[in-house]
Formats: structure tokens, C-alpha cells, sequence
């Protein structure tokens, strides 16, 4: 039986995400009600606008299930603004997140839209070949705890994707490339037991 994995489809990069876990022969699930969350072996928060994501999961009902779910140990990945939401912000910072990823957080650290940028990241965990990151007005992960693994970083030490226990995220978009290989290495979380 094919794995369950939720996408959290409110806004933001959702349908990105659907297609790579179909490419890899999961079972992709739009979730845009909290029922939806019932029977998933996994979530995705994607990308998006962090501000819009937080006010629709608190409206919609999502932020106290999913924050439950994580913190019991359910696998749980946020891309960019999904990033925003499983971590603490920077003292001040708006809007409320779910604060369940022992990192700190500062949205849009890396500039205005026009400050997007693509780059070649060396990511132990995918092998030995560079996957192409897409940072579009990316967070930057500012602080990060002892529990925390940081898989990845810029050429100047700048963490850009990190994981903690079986919560997973990145700065980065990794749907809106051809590369499959941080959906696989999602998947590959999802089935282990540790």
C-alpha cells in the first residue's frame, strides 16, 4: 500500500509538491480541512506566503492538530514559508507559528522578490551530486538547537535546511525543480522507524 502523504493546500506552492510525491509513487493528498489529516502517514506545509499559511491554518482549524501531530512525533516537513511555521521567529516577528523545530527564524532574511536567487547545494543525505536550490524570498535560519541536524548550508556557513527528529525543513523550494531527491529523502524519513 502506497504511502499516504498529506500536502497542506491552502495556498502556496501546493500543487508542486503533489506532483513530485506522484513521481516517486506516493500517494499525494490535497488537505484543505482538518479531517483530511486522518489516515496520513506524513504533511507537507509548502512554500508560500507565511503570513497567509499561518491566518488559514488558525481559520481553518490546522495550527493545534498539526502542532499536536508533530510534537507526538508525526513526520512533518515545511518548505520556505512551511519552514516559518514549524519554527520560532526572530523576538517581535509576526505571524504566530507553530514553534514544534528548535530553530530560530527571519522571514525574508534574503531579500525582496527580486533578491531570489538559484544555487548549488552539496547535501550529504541526497549523495554526492549538487541539488539545485530555488530561494525565493527565503527565511533564514538564524538560530538553531542542540537537537537540531543542519543538512545543509551555504558557501558561508549559512544553514539552509535542517531536520529534527522526524520534522523536516528547508529554506529553499525544492518542488520547483526536476530533482526528485529531497521528496525521496521526505519519503525515506517517513519509513524508518528512528
Amino acid at each position: 500500500m502506497a504511502l499516504r502523504i498529506g500536502v497542506l493546500a491552502l495556498q502556496g506552492a501546493f500543487a508542486e509538491h503533489v506532483v513530485m510525491l506522484g513521481r516517486l509513487g506516493v500517494d499525494p493528498v490535497e488537505v484543505r480541512l482538518p479531517p483530511q489529516l486522518s489516515g496520513l502517514d506524513a504533511l507537507i506545509i509548502p512554500g508560500g506566503e507565511s503570513t497567509s499559511i499561518s491566518l488559514l491554518m488558525s481559520e481553518y482549524g490546522f495550527l493545534a492538530p498539526v502542532e499536536n501531530m508533530a510534537k507526538s512525533g508525526f513526520p512533518v516537513w515545511g518548505t520556505c514559508a512551511g519552514l516559518i511555521v514549524l519554527s520560532r521567529l526572530t523576538p517581535g516577528s509576526y505571524p504566530h507559528t507553530m514553534q514544534v523545530m528548535d530553530i530560530e527564524v527571519k522571514r525574508n532574511a534574503f531579500g525582496r522578490q527580486v533578491d531570489s536567487f538559484e544555487t548549488d547545494l552539496h547535501i550529504p543525505g541526497l549523495g554526492p551530486d549538487a541539488f539545485h536550490g530555488i530561494f525565493i524570498r527565503a527565511p533564514r535560519i538564524s538560530k538553531v538547537g542542540a537537537a537540531v541536524d543542519v543538512l545543509c548550508k551555504l558557501p558561508d556557513g549559512e544553514p539552509v535546511a535542517a531536520r529534527q527528529g522526524k520534522l523536516l525543513c528547508c529554506s529553499f523550494h525544492p518542488e520547483l525543480g526536476n530533482d526528485t531527491r529531497f521528496h525521496r529523502y521526505f519519503v525515506d524519513m517517513v519509513t524508518t522507524s528512528t
